[in-house]
């Protein structure tokens, strides 16, 4: 479905060209000929289909800074381009002052509209993602702020919001690439602890020798390398979160170290003395069956049930494609925006392809496939010749590939005929090829023995090729030659060629 633009205006000549300039430009055209249409129409979108409001400065009643300052209070606010007169800079000044985030004077050209809607956008699509990213790296990132609306995710967020109001501590369990960290970033900022430190230990990407270290720090001297204190992931997560994932992969003997520090409140850093107070809320994540690990020896039964407090299963994305439409929308902004394309969303097709995959590598797919339809995309609107990997596995689908180019004719089409075939008079030629795909042919400078030829013998055989190419017209041939016609009556008869009257 095509982005929608409200256009704001009195005039009803200047609504109805803007409206159709922004049609032809790939946008869907809501009207409104007053300020108080534009919030009405803006408060009755909470889906937020509105991306964009085009507002005229100058209305009667309700204008456009009134519209403007009204837009601060919305829920979902759509970024604004003001349209001012000649005279009226000053005022456009104050209205980007106020929230607006670009202005065009009036009449505005369809080149410097899209221009600026383009830019819109993209600003718009990129302060969503900073500000998402801003609010995760603080600590603040909620549940509000994950494209989640499946039912079976709905279940996941209530947990989450159970957890996030007690210090228990959270195993969360689900594949790799499910957003098994954007759970633990979402309890965290909505528990006591937001705004705190939230430290992410990669349990699987440590090499083994310096597990505890990184865990609990050590001392100057401690071990060989060790030439500077240090402290651990324990220490930067104090009086915030701590979340370890891929806890199955934590070797044997840093899991009894880790069982003591959650049981005592205290870590006992490498070649220290003594220990050290830590509070910490702990997550952990894990993409293993950890009973299966425990059964098998390699994980610690006490420390399992020291973590699986309070589990929280992430279910595949297989199992809730409902939140495909949402999460495709929200990549394509994204990677629209970064890449700077003009990218309006994605045809019914192309979506109800990817609702029927079956996603094995989970949103962390999704998400490169869709970036990678992006880069490819010719089009406002991505269709299933973006996706042949993801077409290439459902079935009723199939990328329409164009075809390979004919293969090149290595047929020689020489210019001019040869009209002597293989007389004994023909001359010796070689084949001229060219870049316009006509070949020519042209007279060897070298004999079979790879020497230089004689200026005689090359003469004769270009006498041939003129003859030949130009069908015994001795007026054309000795014009092309740039010689007299008795010259060339000449110097015919010394190589054995026989002129034709003409």
């Amino acid at each position: 479905m095509p982005k929608r633009v409200l256009v704001v205006d009195d005039d009803p000549a200047q609504r109805r060209i803007l409206e159709e300039t922004i049609k032809r430009l790939g946008y869907s055209v809501t009207a409104a000929d007053s300020g108080d249409k534009a919030l009405l129409a803006l408060k009755a979108d909470p889906a937020g289909e509105i991306c964009l409001v085009l507002l005229d400065l100058v209305m009667p009643g309700t204008d456009g800074m009134a519209v403007l300052s009204a837009m601060r209070s919305l829920p979902k606010k759509p970024p604004a381009i003001v349209q001012t007169a000649n005279g009226s800079i000053d005022a456009a000044i104050s209205a980007m002052r106020a929230g607006a985030v670009d202005f065009v004077v009036k009449p505005v050209s369809p080149e410097r509209l899209e221009v600026s809607i383009k830019n819109a956008l993209k600003i718009e699509a990129l302060a969503d993602e900073l500000s998402r990213m801003k609010a995760s790296a603080k600590g603040e990132l909620g549940f509000d702020d994950l494209i989640a609306g499946s039912e079976t995710m709905t279940r996941v967020i209530e947990l989450g919001r159970r957890a996030a109001n007690s210090n228990i501590p959270v195993l969360i369990e689900g594949e790799s690439g499910v957003g098994k960290e954007l759970i633990a970033r979402a309890i965290q900022g909505e528990s006591a602890r937001k705004n705190k430190p939230f430290v992410t230990v990669n349990c699987g990407a440590i090499p083994e020798n310096l597990v505890e270290s990184i865990l609990f720090g050590h001392e100057k001297g401690a071990f060989t390398g060790a030439s500077e204190k240090r402290a651990g992931k324990f220490v930067e997560a104090d009086g915030g979160t701590l979340f370890l994932d891929e806890i199955g992969e934590l070797p044997l003997d840093a899991q009894v170290k880790l069982l003591r520090a959650l049981q005592d409140g205290e870590i006992d850093p490498v070649g220290g003395k003594q220990k050290v107070k830590v509070d910490i809320r702990l997550i952990s994540a894990t993409n293993q069956n950890l009973i299966n690990l425990v059964h098998d020896g390699r994980f610690r039964e006490d420390l399992y049930y020291r973590l699986n407090v309070f589990p929280i299963w992430v279910p595949p994305f297989r199992e809730r494609l409902d939140d495909v439409p949402d999460l495709v929308s929200h990549f394509v902004a994204r990677f629209a925006a970064e890449e700077g394309k003009r990218i309006n969303g994605i045809e019914g097709d192309a979506l109800a392809m990817l609702m029927r995959y079956s996603w094995p590598g989970n949103i962390r797919q999704l998400e490169n496939a869709v970036f990678r339809a992006v880069v490819l995309a010719d089009t406002p609107m991505l269709t299933v010749n973006e996706f042949p990997r993801i077409a290439a596995h459902v079935e009723g689908y199939a990328v329409t590939v164009p075809p390979a180019p004919a293969p090149k004719d290595r047929t020689p089409r020489i210019e001019g005929p040869v009209m002597l075939g293989d007389s004994p008079n023909a001359p010796a030629t070689i084949h001229v090829p060219s870049g316009n795909g006509r070949d020519a042919v042209g007279i060897p400078a070298l004999s079979d023995s790879g020497d230089i030829r004689s200026l005689e013998a090359v003469e004769a055989d270009m006498i041939r090729l003129a003859f030949g190419r130009y069908r015994g017209r001795m007026t054309e041939i000795a014009k092309r030659l740039g010689i007299g016609r008795s010259t060339l009556y000449r110097k015919m008869r010394e190589i054995g060629l026989e002129a034709r009257v003409n």
